[in-house]
């Protein structure tokens, strides 16, 4: 006999039996039998459930920076600048007069130079704001660290 012919049989069975074989009134209608509705009781008797499928639900995860401490400048390091200068040049997006490799990173879409990495070519870079040991390492490379006004 397939399940819902057995379904209907039992309903009809339980007619006029006020709880359908259910227990005293009020049982298997609303959210009591099945433990609440949504996400009720994640944090006492479904707690197991929620701990197997998302043991990150509760609590505190992560940390945002408050907006006044976000650093908004495009930046880039020394040793990505002397990785990219071989693909700058045969693009004509750095020009070589002499020895000495002529960059502007304005252009490129950069505002600060970090002193990250090594130097291996003798480059003057153009932009906004460098750091200390960006200065340094540009200097020691034999270039120029120029800094451009707004």
């Amino acid at each position: 006999m397939c399940a819902q012919r057995r379904d209907e049989k039992r309903i009809k069975k339980m007619r006029a039996s006020r709880t359908c074989g259910y227990g005293t009134q009020g049982q298997h209608r609303k959210g009591g039998q099945r433990g609440g509705r949504g996400k009720a009781g994640y944090d006492k008797h479904k707690w197991t459930q929620i701990m197997n499928e998302n043991p990150k639900y509760f609590g505190k995860h992560g940390f945002k920076r408050p907006p006044h401490l976000q650093f908004k400048d495009n930046i880039i390091n020394i040793g990505d600048i002397n990785e990219k200068i071989p693909e700058l040049l045969a693009d004509n997006i750095a020009t070589k007069e002499g020895k000495i490799i002529n960059l502007n990173l304005d252009e490129l879409g950069f505002d600060k130079v970090l002193g990250m990495g090594k130097l291996d070519y003798p480059v003057s870079i153009k932009a906004k704001s460098f750091s200390q040991k960006a200065i340094e390492k540009v200097i020691n490379a034999g270039g120029q660290a120029l800094k451009l006004e707004d």
